[in-house]
């Protein structure tokens, strides 16, 4: 067993993703830990892998479009992979900007409403 490799518990601990995460992102071949009987082993590679699995996550992206990022990251996509996933992004990044601003309107609504009740709270105490 090499040196830095870690366990499943380990991979699970360090990157704070349960068992189940794990076990599925194995199952749909976005990591491939070495095996030794039922035992399961992450080196340099996987967790590199899944330090970009939880960055798309992220983002927002859904597990396809990370696993053409995988592989484009591996250089072994594709141009037109590379372009899908760049269009993907573009889509990805408008799609986060209408949730921030989503969100901003949300919170300048929150923040009129508690000034609101802090005055009629004062005018109470008054």
């Amino acid at each position: 067993m090499a040196d830095d490799r870690i366990t499943f518990k380990e991979m699970c601990a360090e990157f704070e993703v349960t068992p189940r995460t794990l076990r599925y992102y194995e199952y749909i071949e976005l990591l491939q830990p070495d095996r030794e009987g039922r035992a399961r082993f992450y080196g340099a590679r996987e967790r590199a892998r899944m330090k970009l699995i939880l960055q798309g996550r992220k983002f927002g992206f859904p597990l396809e479009s990370i696993r053409q990022w995988l592989l484009m990251r591996e250089n072994e996509g594709t141009r037109s992979q590379a372009e899908a996933w760049m269009t993907a992004s573009e889509e990805q990044l408008k799609e986060l900007a209408d949730q921030r601003a989503q969100l901003d309107e949300a919170i300048a609504e929150l923040k009129e409403l508690r000034q609101q009740t802090k005055d009629f709270l004062d005018k109470q105490s008054a």
